[in-house]
């Protein structure tokens, strides 16, 4: 399964990366990864307007599109839209961050899932 990673690089700025999270068969069930340490769940709703400037991810966390589409850049200007369904590992806790902004003047429904500290 690939998800998308932003983190920050050694210039302080984040960076995009594509993760591949590795699969095993458990039969008829179809395929699961490894378990992954969270601490909770939040849901989290946007509006059409939506639009922060840089900022850094406030903790280290998955977030799950569930409705709607959010537009990320990175420091470095790259750009990616990541739709319903896709999932980003946010990283970048450190440095300027990244912008997102509401893509086609659409509210969006997501889910955050903080990771455990390792």
């Amino acid at each position: 399964m690939k998800i998308t990673r932003i983190y920050t690089g050694d210039d302080g700025e984040s960076h995009f990366e594509d993760v591949q999270i590795p699969l095993k068969s458990i039969g008829p069930g179809g395929l699961l990864s490894e378990p992954v340490a969270t601490t909770s769940v939040i849901f989290r709703e946007t509006e059409a307007d939506y639009n922060l400037d840089f900022h850094p991810a406030p903790r280290r966390q998955y977030v799950v599109n569930l409705k709607g589409s959010v537009e990320l850049e990175t420091g470095s200007g790259e750009k990616r839209i990541l739709g319903p369904g896709e999932i980003l590992l946010a990283e970048d806790t450190s440095g300027r961050g990244h912008k997102s902004r509401a893509v086609n003047n659409e509210p969006r429904e997501c889910l955050f899932i903080p990771l455990a500290d390792e």
